[in-house]
């Protein structure tokens, strides 16, 4: 059977748990009560380690094999937080926290993971450690990169690390994943613009501010097309173009621009970064205004390691069946903070199926608790396979 049998028969359980986590949604690392209920959960089912309070709010259970001979570690990551936004689904268990919803599915995340620890303090058929990563804060908190700092990794020894999310679209019961750069990092950028103000019926005497934030705002679309190599992958766009004021007549004096990056590689990030504050600069200089750039670096690209890849695709196959999984599947804008636990160990990081369901961050979007017993499979899949006994 595709699905385990003994996780099957947890079906019901993570849904129980599935849908409590989204009636009491918590943001950033405010998720007080779900790692409360994660650690407990964790103690009842027989975890050997429960450790709370790793990278601000997180918790990490330790489950050890029936053997050890091999000394390998493998751990398993799944977010906790929600979004600060509001939900329109009207279910029955629909959020009960006013601008605050499970719109990415990390509720589903953690119900699975903890359907994995269950059937594994109950089996434990493998040989070596396996070491849960129940995450805060993956939107937009990089609660990833607080847990990697907080040495989980050297901590409990992980050799690899694997991770999962939902994909609205795909299927129910087959998974997507790809070798190298899955998602793209995330930087953002302000440009503030300081001209000279005065009356619009008088542009002569002024630096119009407007026209040099149009120029830079087509300038910075021109770097993909003319800067970043055509077999390579990026984004820049401007999202917002603020001046003071509210009227016709006035030229203003400051106006400021935001906007984000997206890339696929480190040196593609490096170069369109530079390009950027070369032509903002450039462009504002000749027209005689002052330009100061904030580039903020945010979560690093998502590169799956081709071994870890391969590993990952053929436990999927063995839960899913035969072309129940895409082995490579295009890569995508979204960024993802399990990146900084790609940099910090080897592993890979899976899409599973969510069937229809609304797009990930949409106010109607619902986790398909069906999906559950196959996310939950894979993970324990991944350990008793790599650390076979």
């Amino acid at each position: 059977m595709p699905i385990k049998n003994r996780i099957a028969e947890l079906s019901a359980e993570m849904t129980a748990w599935r849908r409590d986590f989204h009636e009491h949604p918590e943001v950033l690392f405010e998720v007080h009560r779900t790692a409360a209920t994660v650690a407990a959960k964790l103690r009842e089912f027989g975890c050997d380690e429960v450790v709370e309070g790793v990278g601000i709010t997180g918790v990490v259970g330790v489950i050890r094999g029936q053997t050890n001979a091999s000394g390998r570690t493998i751990a398993l990551r799944a977010d906790m937080d929600a979004l600060p936004m509001s939900e329109i689904t009207g279910l029955p268990y629909a959020s009960k926290i006013p601008g605050a919803m499970h719109a990415c599915g990390h509720d589903g995340h953690t119900a699975m993971l903890l359907g994995a620890a269950k059937y594994l303090c109950e089996t434990r058929n493998f040989d070596g450690t396996a070491v849960l990563l129940f995450q805060p804060a993956e939107e937009g908190g990089a609660g990833g990169l607080k847990m990697v700092e907080d040495g989980v990794m050297d901590r409990w020894n992980v050799t690899e690390v694997y991770g999962m999310h939902n994909s609205p679209g795909l299927p129910v019961g087959q998974f997507a994943i790809r070798p190298g750069p899955q998602m793209a990092s995330a930087d953002e950028f302000v440009i503030l613009l300081t001209g000279k103000g005065g009356h619009a019926a008088a542009p002569h005497k002024c630096i119009d501010l407007v026209v040099v934030g149009s120029q830079i705002a087509l300038a910075l679309n021109t770097i993909v097309s003319r800067n970043v190599d055509p077999v390579e992958k990026a984004v820049v766009t401007i999202a917002t173009f603020q001046t003071e004021g509210d009227t016709h007549n006035i030229i203003a004096q400051t106006a400021k621009l935001r906007g984000t990056v997206r890339c696929f590689t480190p040196e593609v990030r490096d170069a369109v970064e530079a390009q950027i504050k070369a032509l903002v600069t450039g462009i504002a200089g000749a027209h005689g205004a002052v330009a100061d750039i904030t580039y903020a670096r945010g979560y690093p690209p998502t590169i799956n390691h081709a071994d870890q890849t391969t590993y990952a695709a053929d436990c999927a196959e063995a839960i899913a069946g035969p072309g129940k999984v895409d082995r490579n599947t295009p890569p995508i804008m979204p960024a993802e903070d399990f990146s900084y636990m790609l940099e910090a160990r080897p592993g890979a990081y899976i899409f599973l199926g969510n069937g229809d369901s609304a797009i990930c961050h949409h106010p109607a979007y619902d986790f398909d608790d069906t999906a559950a017993p196959y996310g939950a499979s894979f993970y324990a899949e991944i350990v008793e396979t790599r650390m076979p006994r």
